[in-house]
């Protein structure tokens, strides 16, 4: 009787093991399992990869963007070389570009101007007047006596080497400016005041300065030009800020579509660009060649190069212990705008078929000033930590950013997330689409 309990006993004995047995082979499957779902997934992913990368339409359309302006002016200097008489006579380009697109600009430009910001100008009187000073005085003269002496040697063109003047006598930018001095780490207070008061006394000097250099030629009537610069710039100007202090519905209607007002700036000044150069093709003597070309590139960038070295050595001497604003300065005092010069150009130079060439030099050094800031960003910036660390500067947006730094960190923690350098050179390039 007891050996079926014992065959019972042990049947109940080798069930466990069993079970056992099956319990423990369940988590190595598992395992198993798990590891073929997460290769599948790598190799999935691994499949997914490339479809993720740009494709070469959309890497042309973002070049397009970042570059809109600047391939604008090429196209239209190219079609109205292709042909002339278009923007010469069928566009009126006396009534559409000459007034409409001038005085447009020109209200849109008093409407974003921030006046307020002069009164900043007693903080800082010394710093501002170098700057203005140097911009408008002695970057100009450097390129006047530059330009006589590649006339007098026979190296450039007459009307190229006093579009070189032009260029040298105009403000600085406004965007552009801030932009580069923002991602250098300079004195943003003082890039916008600079940009803003530049660009209200580049209405009055840069004619007389153009004019003083120049001289006053026969397609030049002196009384009649500051007339027409009264009616298409400085009014314009003038109602500008007027409706920014009067009317809020304006501010806020040209707020809400400001990227679209942007866009319509930049269209109207490739459309005069436009007009100007087929009023230059127009006239067969007035042809440049394709050296004249590569030769003002090459002597607008050597220019450039000495105005920005010698600002430098300048602000190092005076203002040596003040690193933000020596960033700013050296974009202040050698910037150009174009915004506001092939407006002034035009309006000055509407009658002289050498206007296209008049204008030439200026839309050379624009993109060339963009292109050399930006490779200088990041040495500057580094500059200004080094010299703030050396002189034991500790400013209030050195205290924001650790404190942003900080809440950035507990996102992240946190897993709410933060902001990338991705993100930063993203807000970056969105600004440079906006310096023109």
């Amino acid at each position: 009787m007891m050996a079926p309990r014992e065959n019972d006993e042990q049947a109940t004995t080798t069930e466990p093991s069993t079970v056992q047995f099956s319990v423990v082979m369940q988590p190595q499957n598992k395992q198993a399992t798990t590891k073929t779902e997460d290769e599948a997934a790598t190799k999935e992913e691994a499949s997914e990869t490339p479809s993720n990368k740009p494709s070469c339409l959309s890497c042309i359309i973002q070049f397009y963007w970042d570059n809109e302006f600047l391939i604008l002016v090429v196209l239209a200097i190219l079609i109205a070389r292709a042909y002339p008489p278009l923007g010469a006579d069928y566009l009126q380009p006396q009534i559409t570009a000459t007034w409409i697109a001038v005085v447009f600009i020109f209200i849109m430009a008093g409407l974003g101007l921030k006046t307020e910001e002069f009164t900043k100008a007693l903080k800082q009187v010394y710093f501002n007047a170098f700057v203005q000073v140097f911009n408008f005085g002695v970057v100009s003269s450097i390129v006047f006596g530059f330009s006589r002496l590649m006339v007098e040697v026979g190296a450039l063109d007459q009307a190229l080497a006093d579009g070189m003047v032009i260029c040298g006598c105009l403000p600085l930018t406004v965007n552009m400016c801030l932009v580069l001095t923002k991602s250098a780490g300079g004195d943003e207070a003082a890039a916008i005041f600079n940009s803003a008061f530049g660009n209200m006394l580049g209405v009055f000097l840069s004619p007389v300065l153009i004019l003083g250099y120049l001289g006053v030629t026969g397609d030049v009537d002196l009384l009649t030009t500051f007339y027409k610069l009264a009616l298409r710039v400085v009014l314009p100007i003038l109602i500008g800020q007027l409706l920014q202090k009067t009317s809020k519905h304006v501010v806020a209607f040209v707020k809400k579509y400001k990227k679209y007002f942007k866009k319509a700036q930049t269209y109207a000044l490739v459309f005069i660009v436009y007009t100007v150069f087929c009023r230059t093709f127009a006239e067969e003597e007035n042809q440049s060649q394709v050296g004249d070309i590569f030769l003002m590139i090459l002597f607008q960038g050597i220019m450039l190069i000495i105005s920005m070295v010698l600002a430098w050595l300048s602000l190092r001497l005076l203002f040596r212990s003040y690193p933000k604003l020596r960033v700013m300065g050296l974009f202040g005092c050698t910037h150009k705008t174009v915004a506001m010069g092939v407006p002034l150009i035009n309006a000055i130079y509407e009658n002289d078929p050498n206007v296209g060439l008049y204008t030439l030099p200026l839309l050379i050094w624009h993109p060339m000033q963009l292109v050399i800031g930006s490779a200088l960003t990041p040495r500057l910036a580094a500059f200004v930590d080094r010299e703030k660390e050396r002189l034991g500067i500790v400013d209030e947006d050195d205290d924001g950013k650790q404190k942003s730094s900080t809440s950035s960190g507990e996102c992240l923690e946190e897993g709410q997330g933060g902001i990338s350098g991705e993100d930063v050179s993203a807000s970056v390039k969105t600004l440079n689409r906006l310096q023109q």
